[in-house]
């Protein structure tokens, strides 16, 4: 591991099921993100990049392999231990907004800050104009648009002030002009925050934005380096 190393995934494979019915999602994986990068896990559909992305936070523990947070072997903790860990350093946009639909875009903002302890230095309101939707302040999600959502999403994100973002096609259920409002909103809060990025994507055009893709073709990486 590189001595700017953030996330480290070794060796890893990721079942399910077994006998007949036994997938194997990713297949002796490894890869390195170090802090500042900005990556995209590349594929097609079922290629298993999610699986890969869920796995460096956390969400998935690997049938096989170490995973590393910051030098610490994030696969081998407990949930409580691996929620914690995501809950300072680790932030995610998922395809879908997935804002509790029953919070306004403020409270949905304030309530990731609250939980996370994150120690940003915006207020849920300073993130809302961050995104451009300080006039959305009192909206639940069922009044916002696909793409007002996901710039929700993007300032929940934020407010637990992450060192490492983990997106997983961010831009998936929008149209493209929406797709590429969000993508230069992702970039302008990497320049501004500092965060590290890492972005599952099957978008050739999402992968052109970032300084390195890992290209994962049935459970295992086929090619790392800058996009082609």
């Amino acid at each position: 591991m590189s001595m700017e190393g953030l996330m480290e995934v070794r060796d890893v494979t990721v079942t399910y099921g077994s006998g007949e019915s036994r997938v194997v999602a990713l297949d002796h994986v490894s890869l390195t993100v170090d802090r500042g990068d900005s990556v995209a896990l590349w594929g097609r559909s079922g290629s298993g990049k999610t699986t890969a992305l869920h796995v460096m936070g956390g969400l998935i523990v690997p049938t096989a392999g170490v995973v590393n947070w910051d030098r610490k072997p994030l696969s081998s903790l407990d949930a409580r231990a691996r929620s914690h860990a995501r809950a300072h350093g680790i932030a995610y946009v998922f395809q879908g907004a997935n804002l509790l639909p029953t919070l306004t875009a403020f409270e949905n903002v304030s309530f990731a800050r609250h939980v996370s302890r994150g120690e940003t230095r915006f207020s849920p309101t300073d993130l809302l104009e961050l995104v451009g939707l300080a006039n959305k302040a009192d909206s639940l999600p069922g009044e916002l648009s696909g793409g007002e959502a996901q710039r929700v999403a993007l300032a929940r994100a934020v407010a637990q002030a992450p060192r490492v973002l983990l997106c997983d096609e961010p831009t998936g259920h929008l149209d493209s002009d929406t797709s590429e409002r969000i993508l230069d909103l992702i970039e302008a809060l990497r320049r501004e925050l500092g965060f590290t990025l890492v972005i599952a994507t099957h978008d050739t055009n999402v992968v052109a934005r970032v300084d390195r893709e890992i290209e994962i073709l049935d459970g295992r990486i086929v090619r790392q380096g800058a996009f082609a």
